[in-house]
């Protein structure tokens, strides 16, 4: 056990694999990371049967017992959404209790600016976090507009990662208007814009990113500092040309992810066993290319 401020406890050379895609929905205070009505949308399109809003201490536990470190995050869209998020700090601090098996992100509202500016540097600094989670259509902004680049240049600064949704969402999915989210925000070529002009901003489109999965493989082909996380979808379905180039030109690109609650990582990987991937590009996938963007040296 550490102090507030998280450091790695991992013993990188011993897990088994790093999920780098994992949501705490819940804090110490029973409050939920989305309002009622979403919670129970995401719960009916995912259909995991999967318990929705685990503790992170049931989550430390759950990897732990499959030798799996984990990414752990939620979203700040207060200004979009109206919901305070479950707390982002809290899970910075358990992580910090928990540091042999998880690694937190923090998240902050970009339509807050300077606040969130602010935020980025405090979660960096006091709390250690690892990365940053973003959700361009729950938090209603365009992750290429340049009012919002001061925010990846305090990123950069950091030296930390961002991971941003790409693609349609379960969040909303089913409800009239999609509860007002909008999917065009996560359209992966906005994000060719930030990377084109933030070459030392390390970058991770997170799911295969339906309906653009051809413009995501070709970023991420294009761009040095892009990556692609493979959650969000049970592999079952992953479209037969993000396989092939998960098996080829992106082997360094491509991350293990399940986006647990809503994907059980264990269902996950069972269904990936079936997807004919050549066994010299699985260690990548699971965990060299997560240690690469996480910039751990082993």
């Amino acid at each position: 056990m550490t102090g507030t401020r998280y450091e790695y406890g991992i013993d990188f050379d011993v897990i088994d694999a790093i999920d780098i895609h994992t949501h705490v929905e819940i804090d110490g205070c029973g409050h939920h990371s989305v309002d009622d009505e979403l919670m129970a949308a995401s719960a009916k399109y995912f259909k995991s049967g999967e318990e929705r809003t685990p503790t992170i201490e049931t989550m430390a536990a759950l990897y732990r017992e499959r030798n799996i470190a984990a990414v752990v995050f939620t979203v700040d869209a207060t200004s979009a959404s109206g919901h305070v998020p479950n707390s982002v700090e809290e899970i910075a601090e358990k992580a910090a209790q928990f540091n042999d098996v998880l690694i937190p992100f923090g998240s902050v509202d970009p339509l807050q600016g300077k606040a969130a500016i602010k935020r980025v540097h405090r979660l960096v600094d006091e709390f250690g976090v690892r990365g940053f989670k973003f959700h361009p259509s729950m938090q209603g902004f365009e992750p290429n507009d340049r009012q919002f680049y001061p925010l990846y240049e305090a990123i950069v600064e950091a030296g930390v990662p961002a991971l941003f949704h790409t693609g349609q969402t379960g969040i909303g999915a089913g409800l009239p208007g999609g509860h007002g989210i909008k999917l065009r925000y996560s359209d992966p070529m906005l994000l060719d814009d930030v990377a084109a002009d933030f070459p030392d901003l390390t970058i991770v489109m997170a799911h295969p990113a339906v309906p653009w999965v051809d413009q995501q493989i070709s970023i991420a082909t294009h761009k040095a500092n892009v990556y692609i996380d493979l959650s969000g979808w049970s592999p079952k379905y992953f479209p037969t040309q993000l396989v092939r180039a998960a098996n080829s030109m992106l082997r360094h690109k491509v991350l293990f992810g399940s986006d647990f609650p809503v994907i059980g990582v264990d269902r996950w990987r069972k269904d990936f066993e079936n997807l004919d991937m050549k066994p010299e590009v699985l260690p990548l996938i699971f965990k060299e290319n997560a240690m690469t963007v996480l910039g751990i040296k082993h």
